[in-house]
C-alpha cells in the first residue's frame, strides 16, 4: 500500500518493512510449506506469482503489508540483508467502504493513529489455536464463526481505554522512513 511504502517501525524485537521484491525469495520458499498455507488458508504460488503478488499489494489502496525482521539480528553487524532476518509478515486491510474506520488485520500492530482505525479485525482458521489465543491476549473477542469457512473472526473495538493500552504497550516503536535506496520504482 502506498500508506506504508516509506514507513519503518522499530521495535525491541521486530522490526517492520514495506513488503518489497527483496523479500519475495524467502516469502515463496515459507508459503510452500502445507501447514503455512493451512494456518494462513492459502493457495500455492509459484515464485512468478508471488513477485506479481508483491506488487499488486504494493500499487493497492486498501492493504499495508510489511514485512517483520528479527529486531535483534537486523541491528547486527555488519549490514546483514533484510532477507535473512525475515520472521514473518503483518497485514492490515482497509476492505469495508462501507466503514473506513474498519481494518482486518493478520497480527497485532499499532495502526490507530495514522490509519484512523477504531476496529480491528481478525479471521482466523478455526483449527489455528495459536493465533486465536494470541488475538485473545491482545484484548479481542470473538464475534462470529464461519463453519462454511471455518474460521472464526475476532475483533477488537478500541474505545479510549484500548487505545491508551496499545499506545502503552506500543511506546516505545519508532517510526522513521524506510531507506531510499530500497525504494521501488513506482
Amino acid at each position: 500500500m502506498r500508506l506504508n511504502e516509506n514507513t519503518m517501525l522499530l521495535g525491541k524485537r521486530v522490526v517492520l518493512v514495506p513488503y518489497t521484491s527483496e523479500h519475495v525469495p524467502r516469502y515463496h520458499e515459507w508459503m510452500q510449506s502445507e501447514e503455512l498455507q493451512r494456518l494462513t488458508a492459502s493457495e500455492p504460488l509459484t515464485l512468478e506469482q508471488e513477485y506479481g503478488m508483491q506488487r499488486s499489494w504494493r500499487e493497492d489502496t486498501d492493504k499495508c503489508t510489511f514485512i517483520v525482521l528479527d529486531a535483534e539480528k537486523w541491528r547486527a553487524g555488519p549490514s546483514p540483508s533484510e532477507e535473512s532476518c525475515m520472521t514473518g509478515d503483518v497485514n492490515l486491510f482497509l476492505t469495508d467502504l462501507e466503514d473506513p474506520t474498519l481494518g482486518e488485520i493478520e497480527v497485532m500492530i499499532a495502526g490507530v493513529t495514522k490509519l484512523g482505525l477504531t476496529t480491528f479485525e481478525a479471521k482466523i482458521g478455526q483449527g489455528n489455536e495459536p493465533s486465536i489465543r494470541m488475538f485473545q491476549k491482545l484484548h479481542f473477542e470473538q464475534v462470529a464463526v464461519s463453519s462454511v469457512f471455518q474460521e472464526v473472526t475476532l475483533r477488537l473495538t478500541m474505545t479510549e481505554p484500548e487505545r491508551q493500552w496499545l499506545l502503552e504497550k506500543t511506546s516505545y516503536v519508532e517510526e522513521k522512513p524506510y531507506r531510499d535506496e530500497l525504494a521501488e520504482p513506482h
